[in-house]
């Protein structure tokens, strides 16, 4: 078996892009999404990634020294590689965009899996739910301008919070992946946005301090 080997030291994150560095992070990163998909959190061995990985042993472990370092590595790339968001101009449509991304996320066979296992071990490990934490963080911040522009536009109340709609639009495609074995299909993501803009233009995601300026 071939065994690439890296001289850096560099943290999790923050690798240069090109070169072989990034060619042993983009492996190493590979194997541990097919084996958490497979197995699950405490199926996630480092050794075993590093052979699936075609890199050596003590690369892995220098690297990224445990699970959930690795785990915590895996999801920034994760959130560094997702779709970007949609712009239409309209609040509907971009939402719809979102709810369609996300369901496309957790009905994908590998995709679903890998996050089922890493929002179980984010109850029991506090590196891996933080990482989770940074994971929805970054995209919500990716499509939160989506609802803030449509406050610009007069489309929401002034005040609404973005960030509030934007997980409005997951939370039932989630909650639905996680409680049930019905398939998440397009009808429920439409469902899922059409819920969150009918919510957002009546005022539900209007932050509290944005109620006491209006009423002065």
């Amino acid at each position: 078996m071939k065994e690439l080997s890296d001289d850096g030291s560099a943290e999790p994150g923050t690798l240069r892009p090109g070169g072989r560095t990034a060619r042993v992070r983009a492996a190493v990163l590979d194997a541990a999404g097919d084996t958490l998909a497979e197995q699950g959190f405490h199926g996630l061995d480092l050794a075993e990634v590093a052979r699936r990985a075609e890199v050596g042993k003590t690369t892995v472990y220098r690297r990224w020294g445990t699970v959930a370092g690795l785990v915590a590595d895996l999801l920034t790339d994760m959130a560094e590689q997702s779709l970007p968001r949609t712009d239409t101009g309209s609040l509907l449509e971009d939402l719809t965009a979102n709810a369609e991304l996300v369901r496309r996320t957790l009905a994908d066979p590998r995709q679903g899996a890998l996050f089922k296992a890493v929002i179980a071990a984010a109850t029991g490990d506090a590196r891996t739910a933080e990482a989770l934490h940074r994971f929805y963080a970054v995209r919500v911040a990716e499509w939160a301008p989506c609802a803030a522009a449509a406050v610009e536009r007069g489309e929401l109340p002034a005040g609404t919070d973005p960030a509030e709609v934007i997980r409005a639009v997951s939370a039932p495609l989630y909650y639905r992946f996680l409680t049930s074995a019905a398939p998440l299909d397009e009808d429920t993501a439409r469902r899922a946005a059409r819920g969150a803009y009918e919510a957002a233009r009546a005022g539900v995601y209007v932050r509290a301090d944005g109620e006491e300026r209006r009423s002065e």
